[in-house]
């Protein structure tokens, strides 16, 4: 009989809710897809290096023609230059990257902060290298860090605090006061921080994104996560990379030689050839912001309360004024009678939740956001009528 590693680590909420949508056919709002394509220029290159023969090992830290781009982006967006040699690397995806910088500083005993909602993987990550993760919950309505309450959990064993803005899965998105905090929270510790900053390209109503990489003393500290999947439409291609001053980037790279051998070479090359194109934050922002602003649109004067994302192409609804019942409950109720899928809340939380709020993805084309706020408007009379 083999102990399991992660005994409290269920099936994955993405796989149950793909088994859901085959079960029933329900338009998927849930996963985070887009409706919309890769630039063509952006297809055109990944094309030509298939078939130009680029199909051998890239190097274990990426390609250096790439690194030298995203070391260029990151100077132009934030001010504070990387290394493409020593403080770039690139990684077969986000969840790949963040392992990888846990893996790399955590250790047996290690207390690693997170905020809930969290991204699934987060804890089983910590969990894995012996670590002990330490949950705080946003402030709700707005998702916000309680800062006072954060204080009181560091103790002499956190090693790390793991961030996420724009937040996945609540859109809210951290200002630059909530980065002083962090500055004079960290100060005179020897506290790591990982930025999980995928959704850096979407925020929304003139707000600026916050990386980290604009604060000279934060950046001696931490692990950036990013990845291009969200502003150009490639989710799938599995290309991301990290960014680190050289310590920590050595130990991430003695993790990563061990975890895998090589990322999509030919994707790398296009990339590399193609950011120097386009690297234009405010059209996607502007694209994302007309979807939310028009699907929320969709849903105002109902009994959904929404409190608008602030970035990412997430929007979470309120539903509790509709029915007093859990949100998977819920999630399957509009699956199977109403053909729409969302993610459940409860699922980012690490306990049950009493949570009355459902994740709906808004990167979809204006009819099918039609059809989906449609098919939720009826929801509360249907409920009435069966309950």
């Amino acid at each position: 009989m083999i102990q399991s590693k992660l005994p409290n680590t269920k099936q994955s909420i993405f796989t149950t809710i793909h088994q859901l949508i085959e079960e029933t056919g329900a338009i998927d709002v849930a996963i985070g897809k887009t409706d919309f394509g890769c630039p063509k220029e952006l297809s055109a290159l990944a094309a030509k290096y298939l078939q130009d023969g680029y199909n051998n090992y890239a190097p274990l830290e990426g390609i250096i023609e790439l690194r030298k781009a995203i070391s260029e982006r990151v100077l132009e967006n934030y001010g504070h230059q990387y290394s493409p040699e020593s403080e770039i690397t690139i990684t077969a995806g986000t969840i790949q990257a963040i392992h990888t910088a846990i893996s790399a500083v955590v250790k047996e005993g290690d207390e690693v902060i997170i905020f809930e909602p969290a991204f699934e993987s987060f804890a089983p990550s910590i969990i894995l290298n012996g670590g002990k993760p330490v949950y705080v919950k946003l402030k709700e309505p707005a998702f916000r860090i309680d800062w006072e309450e954060l204080r009181k959990m560091i103790t002499s064993k956190t090693k790390m605090i793991l961030l996420n803005s724009p937040h996945n899965p609540t859109g809210s998105v951290f200002s630059d006061e909530d980065m002083k905090q962090l500055q004079r929270l960290t100060n005179g510790t020897n506290i790591i921080l990982l930025a999980d900053e995928i959704f850096e390209s979407i925020v929304f109503d003139n707000q600026v994104h916050q990386s980290i990489a604009r604060y000279e003393k934060l950046i001696d500290r931490s692990f950036i996560v990013s990845s291009f999947g969200p502003l150009y439409n490639i989710n799938g291609w599995g290309v991301s990379y990290c960014l680190a001053p050289i310590h920590l980037m050595a130990e991430f790279r003695k993790m990563q030689q061990i975890q895998l051998y090589n990322v999509n070479t030919p994707m790398q090359y296009a990339l590399a050839e193609y950011l120097p194109i386009d690297y234009s934050f405010a059209d996607n922002s502007e694209l994302y912001q007309g979807k939310r602003n028009y699907f929320n649109r969709l849903m105002s004067n109902s009994l959904y309360k929404l409190i608008p994302a602030q970035g990412g192409y997430f929007q979470l609804l309120d539903y509790s004024k509709l029915i007093d019942e859990p949100d998977t409950a819920f999630v399957e109720r509009l699956a199977r009678d109403f053909g729409i899928a969302a993610l459940p809340i409860s699922a980012f939380y690490h306990e049950k939740s009493k949570s009355r709020y459902i994740r709906v993805c808004f990167a979809k084309d204006n009819g099918k956001l039609e059809q989906v706020a449609e098919r939720l408007l009826q929801v509360p009379s249907m409920i009435v009528e069966n309950l």
